[in-house]
């Protein structure tokens, strides 16, 4: 069974076991994690409406859509390192009082240039939400047992708001005005402000040095473009300026690399990636995210566009899929308790191989909804398995005082995963459906897209247009397919990999981390040895000394050197 170093019942004795307290903090947590994972999706429905109210040109409407996830992602590096410094607790309270704020501003707003702004500043805030959230799991749950069920808690949350994004969207536009999909955050904001002070620990660490402004830059330059890159080749396929996008966020993500190698105070610890444990991590959750959201741009086409399903209605089905969420959770869990870590997250991949072959053998215009329910229900089981087993591997793998760093690095590579993950298996989707209808008398605009083939059908008369849909649907099935074979043969790669690679780790990271500032020092839990407010240390020698820790009362200077 593996055990990183940073696992606290690694050392003499038990590690101490979260009560009461941690776990209805933790439930404080879940509240920005959903509403964060929320918003990326709650803009869905509301589009229309914000379109015939304030009349944003083409572009404008494509920025407040994307702006809020393309800033989120630029800076995650960013504000992990920040919350390392300041304090994740005041990282977390100052980002929801600007989260709420923003919201304000977009449910308000009076023009297109005014939501834009007003999503970028939300983007900004949620950035120090995502890996403030995870990065004080780390320091709430010292016992590994519970800190895997918080974990899964956490990943079930994060998975909850994507998916109920659109529903509770479809059901306020029905009540409200499109506002009201951005006020609906205030509430649960205002209970974060209220409930975290005295439920959330706080903690930043004690070996930081000074912030490094070049390599924040040098992060947001390498992640937005490349974002963005591979978002529009997903959407509007390949041209020049999206390959060149990709082109320069690889190029700065070169420079940042070098950055941290030769930076006194390295925002991210390049040591890290030694051990199996952090980087085995990071590709697993990659993986499992490209496989979730590689799928989901197909399952709601197909609900729309091949079903003939409403908006609303093809989102209240998208949540069949995750029904079994919770049940996983906890038999992945329970699992991993018996098994080695590997062979459990293999399997996970191998469920999401199954997902792909109902897809791949049983999907087709005429076949029953039940097809798609079970293939989908099992790439979402099996990427909740991997996705729960790699969070926890990583946290596990790390030292406490690099949580935020570490927890926004794995956000920045879920956020890649997805948007590799709607590129890649996009444009083989599009290709194979362009293929498949260039070879009818189909017009142009019904060959690009299977929703310019509906339009276009709705144009013409009679036994044409539904002839036209008809082609133009068993295509998109094809491409699904094929796609779906594509996406078997990686995950049974990916089970294999897993097995080879990541069994019987014996350490989460190095014996001696590489970055300055940490050198052969071991730094343990914040309240892992006797006594609240200890931070246990271990210098070479082996002997414990401690540095204080700011309990759930105490401001965040408690825990100055």
């Amino acid at each position: 069974m593996y055990r990183s170093k940073y696992d606290d019942d690694s050392r003499d004795g038990a590690a101490p076991r979260a009560g009461r307290r941690e776990w209805i903090a933790l439930g404080v947590l879940l509240l920005p994690l959903l509403l964060v994972s929320m918003d990326t999706s709650v803009l869905l429905y509301a589009v229309p409406f914000i379109t015939r109210a304030l009349h944003p040109s083409s572009t404008q409407q494509l920025w407040m859509y994307d702006v809020y996830g393309f800033v989120l992602a630029g800076l995650l590096i960013t504000m992990g390192a920040v919350g390392d410094r300041i304090g994740r607790r005041r990282l977390l309270l100052l980002g929801a009082c600007c989260f709420g704020i923003a919201s304000l501003g977009a449910a308000y707003a009076g023009s297109a240039g005014e939501l834009i702004a007003a999503r970028a500043v939300q983007g900004i805030a949620g950035a120090t939400l995502m890996p403030s959230t995870l990065a004080l799991i780390r320091n709430m749950f010292h016992d590994p047992a519970q800190r895997r069920k918080a974990i899964g808690m956490w990943t079930g949350g994060a998975m909850s708001g994507v998916m109920f994004g659109p529903v509770i969207s479809g059901v306020l536009l029905d009540h409200f005005w499109w506002g009201s999909v951005f006020l609906i955050n205030l509430p649960f904001m205002a209970l974060l402000l209220v409930l975290a002070p005295f439920l959330l620990p706080e903690y930043r660490s004690p070996q930081t040095g000074r912030f490094d402004l070049l390599s924040s830059g040098l992060s947001f330059a390498a992640v937005l473009p490349a974002v963005f890159g591979t978002s529009e080749i997903a959407e509007n396929g390949v041209d020049a300026l999206r390959v060149g996008g990709v082109a320069a966020g690889l190029l700065m993500a070169a420079l940042f690399l070098l950055r941290q190698r030769r930076a006194a105070h390295p925002m991210v610890d390049l040591g890290l990636f030694r051990g199996r444990g952090y980087s085995g991590s990071l590709a697993t959750c990659l993986i499992a995210m490209f496989a979730i959201l590689g799928n989901a741009m197909f399952l709601t086409q197909y609900l729309q566009s091949v079903l003939g399903m409403s908006p609303l209605e093809a989102a209240l089905w998208s949540l069949v899929p995750s029904l079994g969420i919770g049940a996983v959770i906890g038999i992945t869990s329970a699992l991993s308790r018996i098994l080695d870590r590997a062979y459990v997250i293999a399997g996970g991949f191998l469920v999401i191989l199954a997902g792909y072959a109902v897809q791949a053998t049983m999907l087709h215009p005429g076949a029953h909804l039940w097809v798609l329910m079970v293939g989908a229900g099992l790439l979402a089981c099996g990427g909740v398995c991997v996705s729960v087993l790699g969070n926890e591997l990583m946290l596990g793998a790390i030292p406490p005082e690099r949580a935020g760093a570490a927890a926004a690095m794995n956000e920045t590579v879920t956020e890649l995963g997805g948007a590799l993950g709607m590129a890649v298996m996009g444009s083989i989707g599009a290709a194979v459906y362009r293929h498949r209808l260039g070879t009818t008398i189909a017009p142009a605009p019904a060959r690009s897209t299977l929703g310019g083939a509906v339009a276009t059908a709705a144009k013409e008369p009679g036994a044409a247009g539904a002839q036209l849909l008809s082609a133009a649907r068993e295509a998109f099935a094809h491409s699904v397919n094929v796609v779906s074979i594509v996406g078997a043969v990686m995950m049974g790669a990916a089970a294999l990999l897993t097995i080879l690679f990541l069994r019987r780790l014996d350490s989460g990271i190095p014996a001696a981390a590489s970055g300055p500032g940490i050198g052969t020092t071991s730094v343990v839990d914040a309240g892992a040895v006797s006594g609240p407010g200890a931070l246990s240390a271990v210098d070479p020698a082996g002997v414990p000394s401690a540095t204080p820790v700011a309990q759930p009362d105490q401001p965040a200077e408690a825990l100055a050197p």
